[in-house]
């Protein structure tokens, strides 16, 4: 019965892109599950000691949703191979989205204005809160209400993700999960949640 589970996900998953590879070599991919609705990018985890996301974003690669699914679960495997927030040159990847000196934000940017993605949302810990500023605000509201998690109206820091997407006229937020391990039920609170925003 377990062999039976095992094959049927691995089956269920889609199959993964490759963009790029870390100053250590370690791949960074993205996965595309195809639905017909709004394009929306999931990040599991930009912050290398922050990666509960990447739960979210694995329960997302197995579903069959609406909208129109890119995840990326992994931004900073070397951070998280050495258990730090910051990639392997020591920056931190969520303040370099403006300058893009680092391989890792210049992989994500390059994705993100390939596809232009209606809703992106990067998962980060521990502050278990919905943040948004700007444009972004009301579509991040409504995923606070569908998670059941607060949600918060703060101006975002100078160089990240979000702020250099809402810069170019796109939807982008921050979900901040709560700390240690994200239970399996809590993931798939957050995960249901992606997909209902799509309709």
């Amino acid at each position: 019965m377990v062999l039976r589970a095992l094959i049927a996900a691995a089956l269920l998953a889609a199959p993964a892109q490759q963009l790029g590879r870390t100053y250590e070599g370690r791949p960074i991919e993205a996965v595309h599950v195809r639905g017909d609705g709004l394009r929306v990018l999931v990040v599991g985890c930009i912050h290398g000691d922050e990666c509960e996301g990447i739960a979210v974003t694995r329960l997302l690669e197995r579903s069959q949703p609406r909208a129109d699914l890119w995840l990326v679960h992994q931004l900073n495997p070397d951070g998280y191979a050495a258990r730090r927030r910051t990639n392997a040159r020591g920056i931190d990847l969520n303040r370099d989205f403006l300058a893009a000196t680092q391989r890792e934000t210049r992989i994500a940017r390059k994705l993100i204005l390939r596809l232009r993605p209606d809703v992106t949302l990067w998962f980060h810990q521990p502050q278990s809160v919905v943040r948004a500023w700007g444009l972004s605000r009301a579509t991040a509201r409504r995923y606070a209400r569908l998670v059941g998690v607060p949600y918060r109206s703060l101006q975002w820091p100078p160089g990240s993700a979000s702020r250099w997407q809402n810069g170019i006229g796109q939807i982008s937020f921050v979900v901040e999960l709560p700390r240690g391990e994200l239970g399996g039920a809590a993931a798939r609170r957050y995960a249901n949640a992606v997909l209902r925003l799509s309709e």
